[in-house]
């Protein structure tokens, strides 16, 4: 049976490694033991903050909104009861970029909750 080097890929997987590893401070940029290593933590704090970003912007929509209603003399969760009980199914999302960027759509929307 013939010997088989690998030579091709395991420089196609150190190069894979090491273009991932791109940029990064001191050994951890050439060496493949620490390249992978900070890879790894890398892809692990990515994961993990991706979580973190979602839960930060549902943060930042409902300070948003809960400013608006705050202006108009409603507090939030008072706000969002009123939207769930005229069954306006408007997310948090849309209704923060509303209050922000087009009041006059938010108000009309409130001015049908008042009523």
């Amino acid at each position: 049976m013939p010997r088989v080097k690998r030579a091709k890929i395991h420089l196609k997987n150190r190069r894979s490694l090491l273009k991932k590893a791109k940029g990064y401070k001191w050994g951890r940029k050439n060496l493949m033991r620490r390249a992978s290593e900070a890879v790894i933590k890398a892809g692990v704090n990515a994961y993990f903050d991706r979580k973190i970003k979602k839960r930060d912007f549902r943060a930042l929509w409902q300070i948003r909104i809960s400013a608006f209603a705050k202006e108009h003399g409603l507090s939030y969760s008072r706000f969002i009861q009123l939207l769930k009980a005229n069954k306006v199914e408007l997310d948090r999302k849309i209704l923060a970029d509303l209050a922000v960027n087009n009041k006059t759509v938010m108000l009309k929307i409130f001015e049908q909750l008042k009523k």
